[in-house]
């Protein structure tokens, strides 16, 4: 058998594997670490897509002349997985009852829908509640699916453009002291929520530009490098929930005040130069 990955000659020596699922048990552990993931399959001529290969594990690798193994980065199969997430909602949005039911069960056996279950967790559960009518519109998920769209082709502009949102957002952590003061517990609780929401989006933004050369041990906010910097936020943010579960309001103030908005604050800054220093080159 002539093994080849995305038509190149693989070097790899089968030893007790005898079927295509042993074969892609190795493989995926060596993929987990490459930044890539399982795409397709070309058996004899023949293509297998991700959400298909499951149906052709028990293969025989001696019943097979050539297989030539489609892997894809993640980044590459988080954006088609995105793109025909969106395509959804937006069909969703415009089908009739009956047309909805197997547009969900459509979708649930996607290949789509089992990448974003492996890989976007959070977007996943999101689209399953979605399409069976106990969670956010089909509107509403699909501008969802296009702010991860943006990150992901765009992580720099995406950077610069949530500038007055964040902003506003360090803002109302400065006030909130004087919200929990002045009884204020809704406007509170909102800030609270926007500022979990714009924290977690920097966080993957930060996280798709290392994989596209930010480097975390010189990547410098402050004085602390970027893996410095998370760890420290990290032990803060513990903090807080710590001090929500203890309803210590005093505490929380002081961490959103003096603590998580200028960290944040500082964050911003660091990753806006990087991104405009990106776009000048």
């Amino acid at each position: 058998m002539v093994i080849t990955i995305n038509g190149k000659t693989a070097d790899i020596v089968l030893e007790k594997e005898k079927t295509i699922a042993e074969l892609l048990s190795g493989l995926e552990k060596w993929l987990e670490g490459s930044g890539s993931r399982l795409s397709g399959l070309c058996i004899d001529g023949t293509e297998t897509d991700a959400g298909e290969i499951s149906e052709v594990f028990e293969r025989t690798l001696d019943s097979i002349k050539t297989l030539d193994i489609r892997i894809s980065l993640i980044d590459e199969l988080a954006m088609e997985a995105l793109l025909e997430l969106n395509d959804y909602c937006n069909n969703f949005a415009n089908s009739s009852f009956e047309e909805k039911a197997k547009l969900k069960q459509k979708w649930e056996q996607s290949a789509a829908n089992a990448f974003l279950s492996c890989e976007i967790k959070d977007m996943h559960e999101l689209s399953l509640n979605c399409f069976s009518g106990n969670g956010i519109t089909p509107e509403h998920l699909g501008i969802l699916s296009q702010e991860r769209i943006r990150e992901l082709s765009d992580p720099e502009g995406e950077v610069i453009n949530i500038e007055n949102p964040l902003m506003e957002i360090i803002h109302r952590m400065e006030e909130l002291p004087l919200d929990i003061q002045t009884g204020k517990d809704s406007r509170a609780g909102e800030t609270i929520q926007l500022f979990s929401g714009m924290g977690e989006k920097i966080f993957r933004i930060m996280h798709i530009l290392r994989k596209r050369g930010l480097d975390f041990e010189t990547f410098m906010v402050s004085d602390l490098n970027a893996s410095q910097f998370l760890d420290e936020f990290g032990s803060i943010l513990r903090e807080l929930t710590s001090a929500y579960t203890n309803q210590d309001l005093v505490l929380i103030g002081d961490l959103a005040e003096y603590e998580l908005a200028p960290r944040l604050s500082n964050l911003f800054i660091a990753l806006k130069d990087f991104s405009l220093a990106g776009a000048v080159k």
